[in-house]
């Protein structure tokens, strides 16, 4: 019956150049028996399978859950999905991209009615402190359940049956799953464009139309000047596109730096540009780079590398650009050409995102910028079941609402709402506007999010709704309020999931007490793109604040910090207390944590850990925050609401105020500069913003640069606009002397005096 029904889909499946999903629902031992027969009905070599589980002894390549990425850019004819032990929303997508049409995607999964009330390895992912295993539901597999019941091209076989139908055997089909699709139509080969410049056999590497005219238009990467963006749905060929345009380049003796969220993603480009550099290729084999016997290459760097632009690039290629933040992409914009090529729907990354986000960035810019759109899948044809099956069941295509409904709203023409998961898993409308906003907001959204929306305990969602139009949501999380046995743990280095803040301050900061408050934490806020700047964004979190003001003793949020957000941050309340020491590898940036407290536990946490920075910074700006922009050191200190005292001796008193109103020198006293410019910086110090006696945003930068990261007086100079080092050294004395006003002792005073009269 089994290897019945596999041929079947099989040759359909052929027939049409689609894909077919076959479910395998019952026990697992007969759910991988049951997948064993339909590979061996098919009559396949066994190095076009792979089976994706957490158990071993399989002749075809296994992969676990986690690694279920090294599919990528690899095509398979058929490719098993173990849904039992961890069934892993992301793995699902990654698994589903790998099956080449005409193929087979096989799921062996728990029987169906059963499958959202069980527990696996990964529903254990979202049961994090205090919350139990218990406590997570099943409504994302329920919502998966019911795509497999009525999605087209979908068969199911159910192994654990009974009745007329089972025959005896205990299995019966469901559904058959085929859809009497027609029989593809063959493609002529595109050819090469008339008036193409790059070798024939490039384009007779191309497969599509499509992809022709994707390589044609990424010629232009070798005039200075110019800008691709070429976007498409998954399967369409854009990063083939991308490898043939770059070794293409690379042959013609240019400099090719690719960047993509990581080198995996990559893959297929390095892939395709070592076929056409065959034969005089220096190294044709290398991992991450590519030289010609020209003099040419194609080498990659990661992204917060690649968007310094090492080593003066020829141009710039980002793959998966869409998954990568704002900040990052802005730094190749300095690039003489750039190509960014996103993907519009599918878990790399938002490709509305980068459209929103990015694109009048990228128009404002000097480039010419020119935009290409692959439509035709590559590897099955178009109306795949399988495709749009997994968009419809990972919402890979989720999307806000359209603008013209929301673009007139205002911040008195919204309502609060609680987006319980059960209204959202029963308003596929809801889920999809509210989901496809976080996706916007966020240059990593995945699969997994989605299930964590509607299933972790831990996580809650808000939103501002206009009509039945969602403007704004919020994703929020408690965390904290553990017991002193998991506090203990948590001190001495282990990992406690869905606790992030809390397990910063305990961990890293050594706090063993900060995870006995109370907190809620902002994950993610989003405002839809047509409404922003009207103070929705404040409005939902002043709406989460009063509803959960009774619950939680703080509230807080970590985010990779601008100047832009810590802004926005501040103004609602929040106030730093950490900065981390590194670049986060994909956003390039670091992270901030802030917390708004709401009573005396959260002020007390609060009071401490803002202490803690204030004298961190003191030295780390010097030292692990040397190259931290100076405007989110401003930021960060800004919205630092620890009191300052100076303390100064009598000598540095003397030396500070003959370095700004007399003949002195700023080396001679270093340290008290410090002692000032903090001062000046955190918290209230910064409040006067150039009126009464503060500092002007020039004045402060001057202060961070050279005072307390400590960077040479030439560079300061170059980069503040400085004529000189002379005028940037007489700018740092003037800059000084309203702090020797506002700090200075009685003897300080004197001093100045001495210089004034």
């Amino acid at each position: 019956m089994i290897a019945d029904l596999a041929r079947d889909l099989k040759r359909e499946a052929e027939r049409a150049n689609q894909r077919r999903l076959l479910v395998l629902a019952g026990d697992r031992d007969r759910g991988i028996d049951a997948a064993y027969d339909a590979i061996e009905a098919l009559d396949l070599d066994e190095e076009t399978v792979s089976i994706v589980s957490t158990r071993e002894g399989f002749r075809f390549e296994r992969l676990a859950p986690r690694d279920a990425d090294e599919l990528l850019g690899r095509t398979r004819e058929v490719v098993v999905l173990d849904c039992h032990d961890r069934f892993v929303p992301n793995a699902l997508g990654r698994v589903a991209g790998a099956v080449d049409g005409g193929g087979l995607l096989v799921l062996s999964t728990p029987p169906l009615d059963e499958w959202p009330d069980r527990r696996d390895g990964f529903d254990e992912s979202l049961a994090v402190p205090p919350f139990a295993l218990v406590d997570v539901t099943g409504r994302f597999r329920e919502r998966l359940v019911g795509t497999i019941r009525t999605h087209p091209g979908v068969a199911v076989v159910d192994l654990n049956a009974t009745g007329p139908g089972a025959a005896g055997t205990g299995i019966a089909i469901e559904r058959d799953g085929l859809t009497g699709s027609p029989p593809s139509r063959s493609r002529s080969p595109p050819g090469r464009p008339a008036t193409a410049t790059f070798p024939e056999a490039v384009y007779g590497s191309c497969l599509t139309a499509d992809q022709s005219r994707a390589v044609r238009v990424l010629e232009s990467l070798s005039t200075p000047g110019s800008a691709v963006v070429v976007e498409s749905d998954r399967g369409r060929g854009k990063s083939s596109a991308a490898g043939l345009a770059a070794g293409a380049l690379a042959l013609a003796g240019s400099d090719v730096l690719v960047t993509a969220p990581a080198f995996r993603n990559a893959a297929e480009v390095f892939a395709r540009a070592r076929e056409v550099v065959d034969g005089v290729a220096i190294d044709p084999d290398g991992d991450r780079t590519i030289e010609t016997s020209g003099g040419g290459r194609v080498r990659f760097a990661p992204p917060a590398i690649a968007a310094e632009l090492p080593d003066e690039p020829d141009c710039a290629i980002v793959d998966e650009a869409a998954a990568l933040p704002v900040r990052l992409l802005e730094g190749f914009l300095d690039a003489p050409a750039a190509a960014f090529c996103t993907t519009v729907h599918g878990y790399e990354g938002a490709g509305r995102g980068f459209s929103v986000r990015f694109r009048d960035r990228l128009a404002a810019s000097d480039f010419v910028v020119r935009d290409v759109r692959l439509d035709e899948p590559i590897r099955y044809a178009r109306d795949d079941p399988v495709e749009s099956w997994v968009a419809r069941a990972l919402l890979l295509d989720a999307r806000p609402a359209v603008s013209e409904a929301v673009a007139e709203t205002t911040v008195g023409d919204v309502d609060y709402r609680a987006l319980s998961p059960d209204e959202l898993l029963a308003n596929e409308t809801l889920l999809g506007e509210a989901f496809g906003l976080l996706v916007a907001a966020h240059y990593r959204t995945e699969p997994n999010d989605l299930a964590r929306l509607l299933d972790a305990p831990n996580l809650l969602a808000r939103a501002l709704v206009a009509g039945d139009r969602v403007v704004a949501v919020a994703l929020c999380a408690r965390e904290g309020g553990l017991d002193p046995g998991t506090r203990a743990r948590m001190y001495e280095g282990e990992r406690v999931r869905g606790n992030m803040v809390p397990d910063v301050l305990t961990s890293q900061l050594r706090d063993e007490s900060a995870a006995e408050p109370r907190g809620l934490r902002t994950v993610r806020i989003a405002v839809h793109h047509a409404v922003r700047g009207r103070g929705l964004g404040s409005r939902l979190l002043e709406r989460v604040h009063d509803e959960f003001a009774e619950e939680v003793d703080y509230f807080s949020v970590g985010f990779g910090a601008t100047p832009r957000l810590l802004r926005f941050w501040r103004r609602a309340g929040y106030r730093s207390v950490h900065l981390s020491t590194t670049r986060n590898d994909a956003s390039g940036e670091h992270s901030a944590v802030m917390l708004r407290p709401d009573d005396e536990a959260g002020r007390t946490l609060l009071d401490r850990h803002a202490v803690a920075l204030r004298g961190r910074e003191r030295d780390a700006l010097s030292d692990a925050h040397r190259d931290v922009d100076a405007d989110v050191v401003r930021g960060v200190l800004a919205a630092c609401p620890a009191s300052t005292a100076v303390d100064l001796t009598p000598h540095e008193w003397r030396a500070v105020v003959a370095a700004s109103f007399g003949p002195g020198m700023y080396d001679v006293a270093p340290g008290a500069f410090r002692d000032l410019a903090i001062a000046a910086l955190v918290g209230e110090g910064v409040e006067s913003d150039g009126e009464d006696g503060g500092l002007d945003d020039r004045e402060e930068r001057l202060l961070v640069r050279k005072v307390l990261q400590g960077r040479p007086w030439e560079a300061v100079a170059e980069e503040l606009g400085y004529v000189s080092t002379a005028s940037c050294m007489r700018a740092l004395g003037a800059a000084v002397e309203p702090l020797v006003e506002r700090y200075g002792t009685d003897l300080a005073l004197a001093e100045r005096d001495r210089f004034v009269d």
